[in-house]
């Protein structure tokens, strides 16, 4: 079938409206206004409103705010909450060794915020000058005029589960820009079409991810100390097994939890959202949340390959920004001030590529972004991520030694390998028992994704596709005893046995949370994420 769709003209599309996505339309009218200049811009945002599938920490660094918008105070922007004190921590199973706070991991003159309430703050100001904001419109495809981009298409409402359209049948739009700036966030389903089109990829390290999982809790007063910022590593984990905590103390009593880990980890048998519900019942967090109520939870993807998986960040129409690109600077555990400026130099070069009437396709945003602190931060930090493969032990040592003695200017880059290729077979891995949920400090997948406040149309096509049909019992089930329900931290993925015994795999697509960690840790890359219906997902508060 064939239907002819609504198309809209900009000078600047931008698909996402995360931190970057917004900071790069806001940078783009401030020059408008600055030059006398009148370039439209406009934002497509997959969830139902601006923030609403943002999730982090999160701790922010002002540095790209305070270029962005100098007067935020002013202008109401929500950091309410002052970072007062910094502790890291080793976790033994019933112990914390408090540790010196690295460098990086500073927080002095840093904010502990919701990042879903700072990007709906940094929407009003983007609207305020002028951006065009679509929240519920899922960019489902990028247009092409020959080799450069044209723009991008959203998708189609009221299609069934058989692909058929339904009474509530409504096609997309395309929205045609003389440039699209692409800020997807990490594992963004059009940027890796990108990737693979214009080879961007090419000679840089594979990107390693993380998963975190989240919760906001909140606790009784007298547990509560406003501003103070905890990480951990350690327990629950083994030695081998990347990843650690946060625990940060925001206003109104409220404090974010939460448990990240890296994605080349090696057993099967480990469950990252287990993982959680267990490191909360270690004997120096559980009194924190004793008494308390759980309010909100998510769930997402992060990079943390850094400095050395940085693609190729421009093509002909257009560019990447934030961390679609990868941004994150993982030792800092901040990458929010790294993704804005990358969209502000972006902005910039955009700027600059359009009002000059250039006869390139391309901007100098690569060139201009190699120039500024931001790619100097990355590089200082490349070599801390990659030190932990050879362990928790052997990383913590060699961080010291980076960061003291060669202060991040090594004569030697380590590098990355792709996540989806660490995991060992089940025949080869001791399996981990994890204790029920007590309901009162730990729970289980299902009230967790209530929680979150996601919700799909059902009746629509499945956005979790498989390419080949046979693959997850065939090889995940068979060698691997289908991982996928283990590290899916919302129960999408179900192994049922019929009467006759036969194993088959079952996605709940109405559960997913966006995290995007099944396409990047399936074994054989066989589950391709695309984007459901716009405005379906999570609809996190003030995650």
């Amino acid at each position: 079938m064939t239907v002819e769709r609504d198309s809209l003209e900009y000078d600047v599309v931008i698909v996402g409206a995360g931190p970057a996505g917004l900071t790069a339309g806001i940078k783009l009218r401030q020059l408008c206004e600055e030059h006398g200049k009148d370039l439209s811009v406009c934002i497509l945002e997959k969830g139902s409103e601006v923030g609403a599938h943002i999730l982090s920490g999160a701790v922010l660094q002002p540095t790209t705010l305070n270029e962005l918008i100098p007067d935020w105070k002013d202008k109401g922007a929500p950091l309410n909450t002052p970072v007062t004190d910094d502790k890291f921590v080793l976790l033994t199973k019933k112990s914390a060794i408090r540790m010196p706070t690295p460098p990086q991991m500073n927080n002095h003159g840093n904010y502990i915020i919701s990042l879903g309430n700072f990007c709906r703050w940094l929407g009003e100001q983007a609207e305020q000058i002028g951006v065009d904001i679509f929240p519920g419109y899922a960019a489902s495809e990028v247009l092409y005029d020959g080799e450069k981009v044209m723009g991008v298409a959203s998708g189609d409402m009221g299609i069934g589960r058989d692909g058929e359209p339904t009474e509530m049948y409504m096609p997309g739009a395309e929205l045609h820009a003389k440039y699209t700036l692409f800020a997807e966030g990490c594992r963004g389903s059009l940027t890796k079409t990108l990737f693979e089109r214009y080879s961007l990829r090419e000679n840089v390290d594979p990107q390693t991810f993380g998963i975190g999982i989240k919760e906001l809790w909140e606790v009784d007063e007298s547990n509560h100390k406003q501003g103070t910022v905890w990480h951990s590593i350690g327990w629950p984990l083994d030695r081998n097994t990347y990843g650690g905590s946060f625990l940060y103390h925001l206003e109104d009593n409220q404090v974010a939890i939460g448990f990240v880990i890296g994605l080349d980890y090696q057993n099967p048998y480990l469950s990252p959202f287990e993982e959680f519900q267990r490191f909360k019942h270690h004997p120096k967090v559980k009194p924190t949340l004793e008494g308390g109520r759980r309010i909100a939870y998510g769930a997402r993807a992060l990079n943390e390959g850094g400095f050395q998986s940085i693609p190729k960040l421009t093509f002909p129409g257009g560019a990447l920004i934030g961390d679609g690109a990868g941004f994150l600077n993982t030792p800092k555990i901040k990458g929010t001030h790294t993704a804005m400026k990358s969209a502000m130099t972006a902005a910039e070069a955009t700027f600059e590529f359009l009002t000059s009437e250039s006869s390139g396709e391309q901007s100098d945003y690569e060139d201009r972004l190699k120039k500024s602190w931001l790619w100097d931060e990355l590089y200082r930090a490349r070599n801390i991520r990659p030190s932990f493969q050879k362990g928790m032990w052997a990383g913590l040592m060699y961080s010291g030694i980076d960061t003291y003695l060669f202060r991040g200017r090594a004569p030697w880059t380590f590098h990355h390998h792709e996540d989806h290729k660490s995991l060992k077979k089940a025949s080869e891995c001791k399996q981990i028992e994890y204790s029920k949920p007590d309901g009162e400090i730990s729970f289980d997948r299902n009230s967790s994704v209530f929680l979150s406040n996601t919700n799909h149309e059902e009746n629509q096509p499945v956005h979790l596709t498989l390419k080949n049909d046979q693959v997850p019992i065939d090889i995940n089930l068979k060698d691997y005893d289908a991982p996928e329900q283990r590290y899916c931290p919302a129960g999408v993925y179900e192994i049922i046995r019929d009467q006759d015994e036969e194993p088959r795999l079952v996605i709940n697509a109405q559960n997913c949370v966006h995290c995007k960690t099944c396409d990047i840790k399936d074994i054989t890359q066989n589950i391709n994420w695309v984007v459901p219906e716009g405005g379906g997902g999570p609809n996190y508060p003030n995650m």
